[in-house]
């Protein structure tokens, strides 16, 4: 009898402990359900250092490092006109669009300079970027950097 009862309580403690452990890890996202860390960077600048020194150095390691889950660089303004003209910046943008950096650049501001097509060739989708721009920027699931 003594025996049972042992082995009753040892059953018992083990359905809760399972019981905790299934009810504490329901509690923690897990990696699947965790939701993804995105960076939209609007650079607008025409100067070589920064794209060079600042915006394309920290998105560049950002995707290399997976700093974030996604990684997104819109061109806007005097920025277009700068990589449409310095080769070693374009370079750096195919490289880094080979390794999962995605551009966009604003087709109006593009357009202006007369670089949309200029633009499209190194594989940034040019594109009206208001909306988006305003999206990105009431969306809670990005991080929005502007340079």
């Amino acid at each position: 009898m003594k025996d049972r009862r042992a082995l009753l309580v040892v059953a018992v403690l083990a359905c809760l402990a399972s019981a905790l452990a299934v009810s504490h890890m329901a509690g923690a996202p897990s990696a699947a359900e965790k939701e993804p860390t995105r960076l939209a960077v609007v650079w607008t600048s025409g100067d070589p250092d920064v794209a060079h020194k600042m915006v394309f150095m920290y998105v560049h390691n950002s995707e290399k490092r997976a700093w974030f889950d996604e990684n997104l660089v819109i061109v806007w303004g005097p920025s277009s006109r700068l990589l449409a003209g310095d080769r070693g910046l374009q370079e750096e943008v195919k490289a880094m669009i080979a390794d999962g950096v995605r551009f966009q650049a604003c087709q109006a501001c593009a357009d202006l300079y007369g670089v949309s097509p200029a633009l499209a060739e190194l594989g940034v989708e040019v594109k009206y970027m208001g909306e988006p721009l305003t999206e990105l920027l009431q969306d809670d699931g990005w991080d929005v950097l502007a340079f």
